[in-house]
């Protein structure tokens, strides 16, 4: 099973960098175990770094104003929910598993995404807020935990 970790962001814009520092965090400790990307593409640009895997693990920050700063949400690609974007530069990860199944693309079926609430994640060279960096750790443990759960369900499932 071929698995990736795929940090979302960009380093220059404040909190939207949390999903690069957690997956140079994780590349650390993998010591090449999984696949660890860092990516500051989205919608459909992201179908070329998740293509070829059976699993991934999805970092990024997240921006409703519904939880607090630093709130981390768990969620399957079912959960995600569908994307209304007024192109498909701009669609999620249910809208690009559609796409990657239409064009014959084997996509993670097994999918985790660990958003963070943000405070910023637009300003270009501001710092990370409090309430982010606070959190990374936790992010970091959390991909951590995901990984160890599938390749205790690989073990099982060769008994």
């Amino acid at each position: 099973m071929r698995t990736l970790v795929l940090g979302l962001g960009n380093e220059l814009a404040a909190d939207d960098a949390v999903g690069l520092l957690v997956a140079r965090a994780v590349h650390e400790q993998l010591d090449g175990e999984v696949d660890v990307t860092e990516s500051s593409a989205s919608g459909l640009a992201l179908i070329e770094e998740l293509a070829g895997y059976d699993r991934a693990v999805v970092v990024d920050a997240i921006r409703t104003g519904r939880t607090p700063p630093g709130t981390i949400t768990e969620m399957g690609l079912a959960e995600v929910g569908t994307v209304v974007a007024p192109s498909v530069h701009q669609a999620g990860l249910p809208e690009l598993a559609a796409v990657a199944e239409r064009l014959g693309l084997r996509f993670p079926q097994q999918t985790r995404v660990l958003a963070v609430e943000v405070v910023d994640p637009y300003t270009i060279g501001g710092p990370m807020s409090e309430a982010v960096a606070t959190v990374v750790h936790e992010l970091v443990r959390r991909v951590l935990g995901q990984l160890e759960r599938w390749d205790r369900e690989d073990l099982d499932r060769r008994e």
